[in-house]
């Protein structure tokens, strides 16, 4: 399936946003209007709904890390993203959407139980504001690995991770699959980091999206299956929700794919570390932190605001220098990274 540039994409990319909700004073992209495109009427409302869902606290200073970004390259520009809430939808038909982690299923109720248990007992330690991080750290370390444990032990099988996808209320925002084709054209590296299981998440981009991204790497718990496709062991140290940042590229299991011309995965990683201008992608605050291990330079932060909007929307706002609400697709971060990539001054 080809994403290149559908007729939606295209009116997003050539047309300005003129809602005050939308107030990029550079983002008239290709210098294009409307009249140019006959869409008419339907690609006004497109942009209406669209500025209506994307907030800019500064948007002087958004110029500035535009203009900034723009004027280093796109060699210099990477792409890290949390992968639960952010690149998929909160809500689908109505109802909250599994998480990457939340949708397995071993094919054995006994496990599933399991670790069902062990979500209900760290799952409020995670967010107690009475635990220390040290010991909140070591907690986590704990119940990821209790339950990396009892998959092992359960018996899961590749078979199964498959199947769990395939029956999963799991779905990618509407414009995921153009933003990853629109920066491989351009070897603009995708860092996905999730504390979930990197082979779910691959099987999550294969059954949904139906095709792979040379640009596109997982940085999250990889597992290792005998040749009867039976979880043996995973590789690595282990991923968590704590420590889930760009530190994780060297914690973390060799990566299925590469970068460049290189081989090695040490120069890999480095070369990635020489990105240093960064588009984040996040939908909780604790998601600004992916970037802490890159010395970058510049640094576009977009929040996506899924729910509980009226109390967190001023809080996303201070932090995030942009902000999405109501499950936004990803149509107006095609149009940030257009801009970053422009060839017009």
């Amino acid at each position: 399936m080809s994403y290149r540039f559908q007729p939606q994409l295209q009116s997003i990319l050539l047309t300005t946003f003129r809602s005050p909700h939308f107030p990029f004073s550079s983002f008239s992209l290709l210098n294009s209007t409307r009249e140019s495109f006959c869409c008419g009427k339907d690609l006004e409302m497109e942009d209406v709904k669209l500025a209506s869902e994307l907030l800019v606290r500064d948007p002087l200073l958004l110029d500035n890390k535009i203009a900034a970004i723009r004027s280093a390259g796109p060699h210099k520009l990477q792409v890290i993203a949390d992968f639960d809430a952010t690149l998929t939808k909160f809500w689908i038909n109505g109802t909250r959407g599994q998480s990457s982690h939340g949708l397995l299923k071993q094919g054995n109720p006994e496990y599933d139980e399991k670790r069902q248990r062990l979500y209900e007992h760290y799952h409020p330690l995670e967010f107690s504001p009475t635990i220390g991080l040290e010991e909140k750290t070591k907690l986590m370390e704990e119940w990821w690995g209790k339950t990396h444990g009892l998959l092992v032990e359960g018996g899961l099988t590749f078979e199964s991770i498959r199947q769990s996808v395939a029956d999963a209320n799991i779905a990618f925002r509407e414009g995921v699959g153009e933003l990853f084709e629109y920066l491989e054209e351009r070897d603009i590296p995708v860092l996905i980091f999730s504390a979930g299981l990197a082979d779910i998440i691959e099987e999550v981009l294969r059954q949904k999206l139906h095709r792979s991204f040379k640009n596109v790497k997982i940085v999250s718990n990889r597992m290792v299956f005998d040749n009867d496709g039976h979880l043996v062991s995973f590789k690595g140290k282990v991923i968590h929700s704590l420590n889930k940042n760009e530190h994780a590229l060297d914690m973390a299991a060799p990566l299925h794919e590469q970068l460049g011309d290189t081989d090695d995965q040490t120069a890999d990683n480095a070369s990635v570390k020489k990105r240093t201008n960064v588009l984040l992608l996040g939908d909780h605050l604790g998601d600004l932190g992916m970037s802490d291990g890159l010395n970058y330079e510049t640094r576009i932060s977009v929040g996506f605001l899924n729910h509980n909007i009226e109390n967190s929307l001023s809080i996303y706002q201070e932090a995030f220098d942009v902000v999405l609400v109501n499950d936004a697709p990803m149509w107006g971060v095609i149009k940030l990274v257009s801009q970053m990539c422009s060839t017009e001054s």
